[in-house]
Formats: C-alpha cells, sequence, structure tokens
C-alpha cells in the first residue's frame, strides 16, 4: 500500500463517518422522540433501533463507495439513498398505523423491543435492496 493510497483510504473514511452522522442527525429529526436521549435512560428498544439504522446506512454507503469512482459521487449516492430509505420507511410505517394499528415509534419509545426490531429491519431490508441498485 502507497501512501496515497492510505492517504485516500483516510479521507474517504473521514468523509464517511461525517456523512453518516449527518444523515443520522437528519433522521433524528423525522423520529417524534430523541434517540440519545433515550438510550442515556437506558431505554434498549431505542438502542435497537438506532443500531439497525445505523448498520443500515453503513452498508448503504459502503456500497456507495465500492461502486463509485470518487467521493463525492460515492456520498452523493449515499445522500440520495438515504432520502429513498427515509421515504420508504415512512410509507411503510403509515401502512403499519393504518392496516394493523401498530404505532412503531410510540411502541419504539415505551421501550418494546418487537417494535423496534419491526422498524430497524425496516431500515436494514431497504438498505440491502437500495445497496443492490448501486
Amino acid at each position: 500500500m502507497t501512501i496515497q493510497e492510505i492517504t485516500a483510504m483516510l479521507v474517504w473514511t473521514a468523509a464517511g463517518v461525517v456523512l453518516l452522522a449527518i444523515l443520522m442527525a437528519v433522521d433524528a429529526w423525522f423520529t417524534r422522540y430523541k434517540d440519545l436521549d433515550e438510550i442515556r435512560r437506558g431505554n434498549t428498544a431505542v438502542a435497537i433501533r438506532f443500531v439497525l439504522k445505523l448498520l443500515a446506512q453503513t452498508y448503504i454507503l459502503s456500497r456507495s463507495i465500492a461502486t463509485s469512482n470518487a467521493l463525492g459521487e460515492a456520498l452523493i449516492a449515499s445522500a440520495i439513498s438515504f432520502v429513498i430509505l427515509l421515504a420508504l420507511e415512512s410509507l411503510l410505517r403509515i401502512g403499519l398505523r393504518s392496516a394493523a394499528r401498530i404505532d412503531l415509534d410510540q411502541g419504539v419509545q415505551e421501550g418494546k423491543s418487537s417494535h423496534a426490531l419491526l422498524a430497524g429491519s425496516l431500515h436494514v431490508s431497504g438498505a440491502l435492496i437500495i445497496g443492490a441498485l448501486l
């Protein structure tokens, strides 16, 4: 490995971490509760959902990086994928609330792990589909 390759790896990694932090912050705006406050209080359900959301975003970012020749292209593809994933998850949450009377956000905030696993699996499933398209 050359110094140039090591430098590029560090830059791509730093850019990816910054983008993930931004995407997770944007996602928090669309959540009815404060993820980190709930995690600090010991809400395991929120922690489960948070970890699954982070893994989903990381997977999309990793696929974007693997398939892109330029850093900007990878970051833009990840950001667009995030918007698609957020819209998909919102539609599925609305559908579950209407069809099955399951309010994922409320259940997660109340500490229901089953709600957290379902909500998180929506993120992971969406990420796997989107990642296959990158």
